[in-house]
Parts: structure tokens; sequence; C-alpha cells
């Protein structure tokens, strides 16, 4: 992606202010063992751990796919959300992640595909409609409008 504004302007400097309180959502990431993690928010625990082949016991998903499946879970939310607010079923409604990894430095994720399987019978507009909204969700919002990010180690 020659030429795009991300490439064309200079990098932003992290705002490692605090954020306010009443914005500020949390989650805390501890070790378990080996590459595996607990991820707790919100009273809810996920793990996270690497397959065998790259030191890891494949007891969980990856970051890496976590990260997709976050995007395809709130792609699903909107559209389930969409084909309720319009009365129609859920039943069917299907979501699939593919991602490839760039080939070269610094590691990341170079390309999602997502494809939205529609519940039967959703006419061509309802269709266009869903994927309109789809398109919206928060997660991929972000993605367009990268946020800012700021690490740092604790005192």
């Amino acid at each position: 992606m020659t030429g795009t504004a991300s490439e064309t302007t200079a990098p932003r400097t992290p705002d490692t202010s605090p954020m306010p309180a009443a914005t500020a959502h949390v989650l805390d990431v501890t070790h378990v063992d080996g590459d595996a993690y607990a991820v707790d928010v919100r009273g809810h625990q996920l793990l996270v751990d690497q397959p065998e082949d790259a030191g890891g016991t494949d007891t969980a998903p990856t970051p890496t796919e976590l990260f997709a499946a976050s995007l395809a879970t709130c792609i699903a939310f909107y559209a389930g959300r969409y084909l309720k607010r319009h009365g129609l079923e859920r039943a069917g409604l299907r979501v699939r992640a593919e991602f490839a990894m760039a080939t070269d430095r610094p590691a990341r994720v170079a390309s999602v595909r997502i494809a939205i399987s529609t519940p039967p019978g959703l006419s061509e507009q309802r269709r266009a409609a869903l994927l309109a909204v789809a398109s919206h969700c928060t997660v991929h919002n972000t993605l367009h409008h990268t946020p800012t990010i700021g690490i740092e180690l604790e005192p």
C-alpha cells in the first residue's frame, strides 16, 4: 500500500497521560506457564498460548488469532443487531475470518478477509444494508482510525 496517508505522515507521539477513569476499560494479563497467559476482563477469563511448533503447548488460541476473532465477532455482533432491529432471524448468521501474516518485518497481520454468511432468504437490499452496518463495527473502525498506543514499564 504505497502512498497511503499512514505511510506519508509522521508517526504519532504516544499520549502517555492517564486516561480519565470514566473512559478507561481495563484488562489484566498474567503469566500462567510456558507461553500461556491468562486475560482477565470484567470477571471473564481467556487464555492465550502459542502452537507447539512455536514453542508453546497449544492450550489456547494465539493473541493474533484473538485479534482476528475480535474483528470477526464484532462484525457478527453488528450484523446480528441489524437483523434483530429489523425483526429478522439470526439463525444461519455466520462470520468467517481468514488472515495472513506479513512475510517481512515487523511481524504483523498483512491481510484479513471476512466473509459473512447471512440467514437464508435475506433479500439483496437487506444483504447490502447488513454489509454496510457490519462494516462499521467498533473493531473495524478502530483499525481504520488507528488509536494512540503507549507501552511503558511500571515503576
